[in-house]
């Protein structure tokens, strides 16, 4: 098609007639014809100084309250988990690990202390059962869910292999409820002294105004801190019963829902007017 349009152009030159140039370049079109407009994000990205500047402003800000209020944190967070043990049936202690992020910064951070309890056959053949259940569940979901078909298969895979290793060794099971509790509350920890920066990089870049950026820095942060003991005590109530849990709860439930929800907010301030706009 594309040789015979440049054939009867050449022959139109040729012949003295007048050729009609082409509206649109290629690019722009789909492969219907249809003409495809430059994304908003790039249409309006423009890295002048004032942006620059805010941006490495909003982040020194950010970190330097954050790392401020940390400790203050950690004792909000120790209050909502010892108020946690009081109120819901949950078999656990609670235990402090010091941290210290330079000479002056110094916080304790908490976590649940329970033990570690193996499964036991009832616990196991229920678990398996389960997870046979939701992978047939799978086979008759119709062919317009497919995404969400294969991503239920995949997170099927993760009891599978937990139920495969307890079966085989259970004494083995390396990891404690404890150390896998503190380490959630380090990686929360973690992930929220990031927000900063992963702003800095991706959101303060656009031109969304001083107040926008800021406002959706503070929620983001302010979210996943509120969000984090919460998740704690969630996760203590099934690791209470087997440990056999604790591998979907770190690969699925752990992190990974943090991460998302910070996703979340991200784009949703990607969805606010740009000053420019405005």
């Amino acid at each position: 098609m594309d040789s015979s349009a440049s054939f009867e152009r050449r022959e139109k030159s040729a012949k003295g007639l007048k050729v009609p140039k082409l509206a649109d370049p290629v690019p722009t079109r789909g492969h219907r014809g249809g003409v495809i407009p430059l994304h908003r994000a790039l249409a309006h990205f423009h890295l002048g100084p004032m942006n620059l500047i805010i941006a490495i402003s909003l982040f020194v800000f950010f970190t330097s309250v954050w790392l401020a209020f940390l400790p203050k944190v950690c004792q909000f967070w120790n209050r909502v988990l010892a108020l946690g043990i009081r109120v819901l049936p949950l078999r656990a202690e609670l235990a402090l690990a010091e941290h210290h992020l330079a000479p002056l910064i110094g916080f304790d951070i908490p976590y649940l202390r329970m033990e570690p309890v193996l499964p036991s056959s009832q616990a196991w053949w229920l678990t398996c059962t389960a997870t046979l259940a939701l992978l047939a569940v799978t086979f008759l979901l119709p062919s317009k869910l497919i995404p969400i078909k294969y991503l239920l298969r995949g997170i099927l895979l993760v009891p599978a292999t937990a139920l495969f290793y307890f079966a085989i060794f259970p004494a083995r099971f390396p990891h404690t409820p404890a150390s896998y509790m503190e380490g959630l509350v380090t990686a929360g920890i973690a992930l929220i002294s990031t927000v900063p920066l992963l702003f800095g990089l991706t959101y303060y870049i656009f031109d969304f105004g001083l107040l926008k950026k800021a406002f959706l820095t503070a929620i983001a942060m302010t979210h996943l801190a509120l969000f984090l003991p919460l998740q704690v005590l969630l996760q203590a109530l099934l690791l209470q019963k087997t440990v056999l849990f604790m591998p979907v709860l770190y690969i699925i439930f752990g992190m990974p829902i943090n991460i998302l929800i910070l996703i979340a907010f991200y784009s949703w301030g990607m969805t606010w007017r740009f000053r420019s706009a405005e």
